[in-house]
């Protein structure tokens, strides 16, 4: 049987060292890093009122990642669409767990010109205890995670086109 025996083994510091000029040589840079996209956008989205809770949840978090408007030149609307499947079936027939499978167009404008827009879709789960109160209170924070879900997504796809803007 023959055994491969290394003549010579690499050192974690030349790992790194290869690894950070591998970086460098591709153009990486942080997003969020001083000088990086993020700061460039931070407090120029106004986002759109909300028109429900789903939509409060939405722009809570589109603000605290974009930052609060000071001197807004786009506008971010967001159209929400939310639909709940039951998966599971309890011997009583009763159901135990529910998805909520969200989806939201989002349309970025500067002058009533639309610069960036599109669609974002995901889902979360919650199971359906014996109380209704504790029922509806699952429910709702389970349509909060998916809407820092999508709010996440749309934060991404716009970091990642701001040379667009």
């Amino acid at each position: 049987m023959l055994w491969y025996k290394p003549t010579r083994s690499l050192s974690r510091r030349a790992v790194l060292l290869g690894g950070a000029t591998l970086f460098a040589a591709c153009g990486f840079e942080p997003v969020y890093g001083p000088g990086g996209r993020a700061e460039s956008l931070s407090g120029r989205i106004d986002v759109l009122p909300p028109a429900d809770e789903e939509g409060r949840a939405l722009s809570r978090r589109l603000e605290s990642r974009l930052g609060i408007a000071a001197a807004p030149d786009l506008i971010l609307g967001a159209d929400i669409a939310i639909e709940e499947e039951q998966l599971g079936v309890l011997p009583d027939g009763s159901i135990s767990r529910y998805n909520v499978i969200g989806r939201v167009d989002w349309t970025l404008t500067r002058n009533d010109e639309t610069v960036l827009k599109g669609r974002e879709q995901s889902f979360t789960a919650y199971s359906a205890t014996s109380t209704t109160v504790a029922t509806i209170t699952a429910q709702r924070s389970a349509r909060e995670r998916l809407m820092t879900l999508l709010a996440d997504r749309i934060v991404a796809d716009i970091l990642a086109n701001a040379d667009a803007l």
